[in-house]
């Protein structure tokens, strides 16, 4: 199986493979819990195999993956192997990511090309605040060197984060790591490589507009927030200069598609930009036209 982009009605970018069905979480429970209030969740986190059937019913891909923050957190990851080999079984639906701790270094640089080469993974997801890192921290700039000479996409959380949100100390959770601005030095240094600043950037959505709309390899994804809360500058740009660099993304299963679709028919979207948003821009920011 394969993807049969003609028959697509969207593409989510941004999906979150939170367990691996055996009862380990890609969270601590604290976090999980916090995070789970914070969106409202009212559901255990889905298996991969029941993303897809979700996924695979309403004619849509997704975009997969864990966060890796085994450093900062002293917590477990889920396996990138475990995520790719299963979203592999139902390639018609789902696109493999990936993600790395920066702090793993050297280590981290053979495990994303052997990610790549030997499981089929399609890009690469950063956490600024939950991994704790700076994304302009030359200390990274070899695992940002790697991604670029894969020729994948490496997708940015940004802004706000429903992690650690009501917890004391926000959990130890930093959101100043995650100021879009910070990527506008790697946007530079790495003009090859695909970077997608995931959400609206609340506190910093300017900030994201204008990395966006200066270097040409940035995208932006529509994660993590209902379409009736984004703020005004992000639709008139979605509309306008940014039509072409937009992307659908739900942050499920903390925000489901269905939700997200509904709230987004009633944005005052053109109608010539509907598709790009939910299918044209991701295709070609995944580079998927080339499988």
């Amino acid at each position: 199986m394969s993807l049969d982009l003609d028959q697509l009605v969207a593409i989510d970018v941004h999906t979150h493979a939170e367990t691996d069905g055996c009862g380990h979480y890609s969270l601590p429970d604290q976090l999980r819990a916090g995070a789970d209030a914070y969106f409202g969740a009212e559901s255990g986190p889905p298996t991969i195999d029941e993303m897809a059937a979700y996924y695979r019913e309403r004619r849509m891909a997704a975009v997969v993956f864990t966060v890796d923050a085994e450093a900062a957190l002293g917590h477990r990851r889920i396996s990138n192997e475990d995520i790719a080999t299963a979203a592999a079984a139902h390639s018609d639906v789902l696109i493999p990511f990936a993600s790395i701790d920066p702090a793993r270094g050297k280590a981290g640089l053979a495990e994303a090309r052997r990610l790549v080469v030997e499981h089929g993974v399609r890009g690469f997801k950063f956490h600024p605040s939950v991994q704790a890192f700076r994304p302009d921290d030359h200390a990274v700039y070899p695992l940002y060197e790697t991604i670029s000479e894969l020729g994948v996409p490496a997708l940015f959380h940004s802004g706000q984060t429903g992690i650690g949100s009501g917890l004391p100390g926000g959990g130890g959770i930093r959101l100043k790591y995650s100021n879009p601005m910070l990527l506008d030095d790697v946007a530079v240094d790495f003009p090859d490589l695909t970077i997608i600043i995931a959400h609206p950037s609340f506190p910093w959505q300017d900030e994201a507009l204008a990395v966006a709309t200066h270097k040409p390899n940035v995208y932006i994804d529509l994660s993590g927030w209902s379409p009736k809360y984004f703020p005004p500058q992000l639709v008139k740009y979605a509309n306008s200069l940014l039509k072409r660099k937009v992307l659908f993304g739900s942050d499920f299963p903390l925000i489901s598609p269905d939700r997200w679709m509904k709230d987004f028919e009633q944005l005052d979207i053109k109608d010539e930009v509907r598709p790009l948003i939910l299918r044209e821009n991701a295709i070609t920011a995944l580079g998927l036209r080339t499988t």
